[in-house]
């Protein structure tokens, strides 16, 4: 059954930007010219995370990469400007920085979804910008991307969503495909939604969705733009614990774009700190407390140190006068 209807009936049923379905269907439309794995490759696992980061070579490295816009003023907007960064695998790696810093652009380099100016772009050791169209797509099979606003097929179920790239792809058959969507559901907790429409869920569990069907094709690499920004403080822990444990059970790379300093603190290990597209400031979250270059670095040392802090203190038992009887806490 196809997703997307063609005919002008359903033509505003696919309501998700131009861009995002590009990225999502475009690492699917390979002629048959092209070699591909056997089926049964699909479904190995990914390293471990503690494996990947012995690993001395990269998973993502950008030479010098270099991207302007112009604007309608004519004036030229230098997004990104000479950064060079290596990301090795397994790691969780947040970049952050002001509104206007680069941050989303620079993860749009990563996939080539924006094509840089000058400079290289590595992905599990291929340079991207020497690759052609085939080949691009070809490699993007081993990138997830998840969106800021999910990008769900409205009028389809959870499984359609899921298997969307895979039933693009045409080299599965329906029995692998069915098992690596509930696979992928059961990974993000939310097996029991299967056959539910995006409607019927809540902003938490749409972006779980959308995690889960960047997962399906099994990338190397997971770009998050912006994950949580529309999620409440409790949706955003609970999603933060979700990305944990996927980085952790499959060692999928992570690179996530947020203005938020707690979800650094929280689940990344490594931070890159943008300003007008250079990146100032690089570090280890959880490295011995040191003179941060920049003020975002020394808030996320602080926010660490917090933590560190709290996790020492004995917790100490509320009074009995302060404690709720059942009534109370009936409505709470």
């Amino acid at each position: 059954m196809a997703l997307c209807r063609l005919s002008n009936k359903h033509a505003t049923i696919c309501s998700f930007p131009f861009g995002a379905f590009v990225f999502i269907l475009g690492p699917f439309l390979r002629t048959f010219a092209v070699g591909s794995a056997p089926a049964a490759a699909f479904f190995m696992s990914n390293p471990s995370s503690d494996t990947g980061r012995g690993n001395a070579e990269p998973v993502i490295r950008l030479q010098s990469v270099q991207k302007s816009f112009a604007l309608p003023s004519g004036e030229v907007f230098d997004a990104v400007q000479s950064l060079s960064l290596d990301i090795h695998p397994g790691d969780v790696f947040g970049l952050i920085g002001k509104s206007g810093a680069g941050k989303s652009t620079l993860l749009r380099l990563i996939n080539l979804l924006e094509r840089p100016d000058a400079g290289k772009v590595f992905v599990g050791g291929r340079d991207l910008t020497t690759l052609s169209r085939r080949e691009l797509r070809d490699t993007r099979q081993n990138i997830g991307m998840i969106f800021q606003q999910f990008n769900l097929l409205q009028n389809a179920t959870v499984f359609d969503n899921v298997a969307f790239p895979l039933k693009i792809h045409g080299r599965h058959s329906r029995a692998e495909i069915d098992a690596r969507v509930r696979e992928c559901l059961a990974l993000v907790g939310l097996a029991e939604k299967i056959d539910t429409y995006p409607a019927q869920l809540s902003g938490g569990q749409k972006q779980r969705v959308a995690i889960a069907r960047a997962l399906a094709p099994r990338p190397q690499v997971l770009l998050c733009d912006e994950p949580t920004s529309a999620l409440d403080t409790e949706t955003t822990r609970a999603l933060l614990e979700t990305l944990r444990d996927i980085n952790q059970k499959i060692g999928v790379t992570i690179v996530i774009v947020t203005h938020e300093l707690s979800v650094v603190e929280v689940l990344c290990r490594n931070v890159a700190i943008l300003e007008k597209g250079r990146l100032v400031e690089q570090f280890a979250v959880d490295a011995p407390s040191e003179e941060r270059q920049t003020a975002l670095g020394r808030e996320i040392d602080e926010l660490v140190r917090r933590r560190e802090r709290e996790a020492r203190e004995p917790v100490e038992p509320r009074p009995t006068s302060l404690r709720r009887n059942p009534e109370e806490v009936a409505y709470v």
